[in-house]
């Protein structure tokens, strides 16, 4: 097995265009580690420069602590999954998954032939190597199920099956490391989620060290021991999913990763003290103590915000499982809450059932203090939260989202930076 590092990777291509900038990475020895960012971001050319496909304009990139940037592909001993299956169309599944091992234990048959008379010796060892193709395609195959396909061509294989064969064919190879290209993207959702419970499994099982490459943060999120988020060319935060999910470097990275994206909306801090500052947004006027905040981060956060010239504006966040939805009209006047919280006013503007939960969506209304926020390029005035799939509510019925202080998240308008970030 092996680890992969990235050093100062840069790569601009001709027409001056920089898919990846300075990119730092360690991948641990038998990690499954994601590359999850939007398309376009750079994180194929990364794994591409891993596997020797493109070459980096500058930096080091090693694997399995041997500096790889001169290694032709088929020496670097890693195996590819790529989106489109590669499959050679003309052979059956079996010569599929069995062709790289044998071209690599000895070709054919002129130069089998040629190799037996001039080195008998090198011969002798990879007829073999050659004999055991056949035990590890099938144990391949068995493992993914696809026995029973061996003798197929792939036109006669559905998506799912196509891309099992194309991973057989990677593990047959015995890889140091596995890339992965976005391997499930062209599956429907039924079959991706089937794949990625296999993934997750083989991984497992193999221990081998994986890189995956998708922009699909469903699958980064349930796939990966460890996560980067790419944006433009560049590693915004590397760290466990739900470290990422709970923790977010940004804007960015609350929006981008997440079922549903982190909702966000602008506000601004008034009177501030040593103890305790107004906070105005889309509900009303709110007293915050700096004690209300979560323990781990108040000092720091404090200090941060507290630095801040009062009537500055800030973008607060909530993930949808954090707000506690409350039809107006129907319970009569809230009961106060016993920890503190802050609210949000408006009006249902969708309502998606999925069967194990509702999301609704909610336009809010305008602030009172709208005259001291500015517009905000984060928010949109509308925010999503999650609820029981059996609760009855209408397009258009006034609303409230009541949530947790300790819950929420803050960042710097300007920046986007996670202001309490740097104490988690």
């Amino acid at each position: 097995m092996a680890s992969v590092t990235l050093e100062h990777i840069f790569k601009q291509f001709p027409d001056g265009n920089i898919a990846v900038d300075h990119v730092d990475l360690e991948v641990r020895d038998q990690e499954f580690l994601v590359l999850v960012g939007p398309s376009g971001c750079g994180k194929s050319s990364t794994l591409r420069m891993i596997a020797g496909l493109d070459m980096p304009t500058s930096g080091k990139i090693e694997i399995g602590g041997r500096v790889v940037n001169d290694v032709a592909p088929k020496d670097r001993n890693i195996a590819m999954v790529f989106q489109n299956y590669a499959l050679y169309p003309h052979m059956s599944v079996y010569k599929n998954m069995a062709f790289g091992l044998l071209l690599r234990y000895g070709g054919g048959v002129l130069s089998r032939g040629l190799r037996r008379i001039f080195k008998p010796r090198k011969s002798a060892e990879l007829n073999r190597l050659r004999s055991g193709v056949d035990r590890q395609v099938r144990s391949a195959a068995d493992r993914l199920a696809i026995s029973h396909l061996l003798d197929r061509k792939p036109y006669q294989l559905s998506g799912g099956e196509r891309q099992r064969v194309a991973l057989g064919r990677a593990m047959v190879r015995d890889p140091a490391v596995f890339l992965f290209d976005e391997p499930l993207s062209n599956l429907d959702a039924k079959l991706r989620q089937q794949m990625r419970v296999e993934l997750k499994r083989i991984h497992g099982d193999l221990k081998t060290t994986m890189v995956y490459v998708t922009h699909d943060q469903v699958e980064a999120m349930t796939l990966g021991d460890r996560i980067a988020v790419i944006r433009d060319g560049r590693v915004l935060q590397i760290g466990r999913p739900l470290d990422v999910y709970r923790r977010p470097a940004n804007l960015f990275v609350a929006k981008f990763i997440g079922s549903t994206p982190t909702n966000v909306v602008a506000a601004v801090m008034v009177e501030i003290d040593d103890d305790a500052f107004f906070l105005h947004l889309a509900g009303g006027r709110f007293e915050l103590r700096w004690s209300d905040l979560d323990a781990g981060i108040s000092n720091d956060l404090a200090q941060r915000l507290g630095a801040r010239p009062a009537g500055l504006d800030v973008v607060i966040g909530f993930r949808s499982e954090h707000g506690k939805l409350e039809l107006a009209g129907r319970f009569g006047r809230r009961t106060p809450a016993r920890e503190a919280s802050v609210s949000l006013i408006g009006r249902v503007g969708l309502v998606d059932r999925l069967g194990s939960e509702a999301l609704i969506e909610i336009r809010l209304d305008e602030s009172p203090a709208k005259t001291q926020i500015k517009d905000s390029q984060h928010s949109d005035g509308r925010v999503t939260v999650r609820s029981l799939p059996d609760l009855t509510v209408e397009v258009g019925e006034p609303v409230s989202v009541h949530v947790a202080v300790a819950q929420l998240l803050w960042f710097d308008p300007e920046t986007g930076e996670n202001l309490a970030r740097e104490n988690t």
